[in-house]
């Protein structure tokens, strides 16, 4: 597989031990601001948009899972960071776990939200290679009508949610969708993750295989699951007082484990 990474767009926030915040499907790094002031105080938080979405560059072709965790490990390179805390939300989570398996000598901590790390099933394959098709025909807007409703209970963030949805390219959100159909059941490489891991996952959320989440969090060797009450898919626009208390306490560890 060819790779060529490219140049992400990101925002800092903070001082202090480096963590790399990966927005989920088909969002961009705004997702993760709620966290910013409860967060950026003893961390040095990199909110990237990963290629295809927000300010990054488009480019066409399927997005791997890989190749986009590859964009990672370039813009860690550029920034100079050997190691960093990886956290990721969604599609997000799938990056994080391939940029796990890929560099793990490069990873200190690891946030999972709302993600999991089975591969998609025939069915599932199959819609997302259509809804692919179909996004390049229609645009956003056919992504915004089959996702936002099933995305939180919240009735308020429906239409904050379809506005983000609404400005994704639709060439990004293709080369997604078939990346994220493409990609690799990663559950029996969960067991190598030695780092801290924190799994955290909403009560009501409808796109999470809840059997999928707790062996993820059963199978990580330092891992444990927080669920967030109340709380659908968008946990970080949701519920962001718990999702980044539980990414605090996963960040406190890996930092005393560099300490070491």
């Amino acid at each position: 597989m060819e790779i060529n990474p490219v140049n992400l767009y990101y925002e800092e926030h903070g001082r202090g031990i480096p963590a790399i915040y990966l927005h989920g499907f088909p969002f961009d790094h705004t997702i993760w601001e709620p966290l910013i002031p409860m967060l950026q105080d003893g961390t040095r938080m990199i909110l990237p948009d990963l290629r295809g979405f927000g300010r990054s560059p488009v480019t066409d072709g399927v997005y791997s899972m890989r190749l986009l965790a590859e964009d990672i490990v370039h813009l860690m390179n550029r920034l100079e960071i050997e190691k960093a805390v990886i956290v990721g939300h969604s599609m997000g989570g799938y990056v994080s776990l391939a940029f796990a398996q890929a560099y793990p000598g490069r990873l200190l901590g690891l946030g999972l939200v709302a993600t999991h790390s089975a591969a998609d099933n025939p069915e599932r394959r199959q819609s997302r290679q259509k809804l692919a098709e179909s996004v390049m025909h229609k645009g956003a807007r056919v992504v915004a009508s089959n996702m936002v409703n099933s995305l939180t209970p919240k009735k308020e963030l429906i239409k904050p949610i379809k506005e983000l949805i609404l400005q994704a390219n639709p060439t990004g959100i293709s080369g997604a969708l078939r990346g994220m159909a493409e990609r690799h059941d990663l559950t029996g490489e969960l067991s190598n993750i030695t780092v801290p891991a924190v799994v955290i996952v909403g009560k009501a959320d409808q796109l999470m295989p809840r059997e999928h989440v707790e062996t993820m969090a059963q199978m990580l060797p330092k891992g444990w699951l927080v669920e967030v009450p109340d709380a659908g898919h968008m946990l970080t626009m949701e519920d962001p007082r718990t999702v980044a208390a539980a990414l605090q306490e996963m960040i406190n560890i890996a930092e005393k484990t560099v300490e070491k």
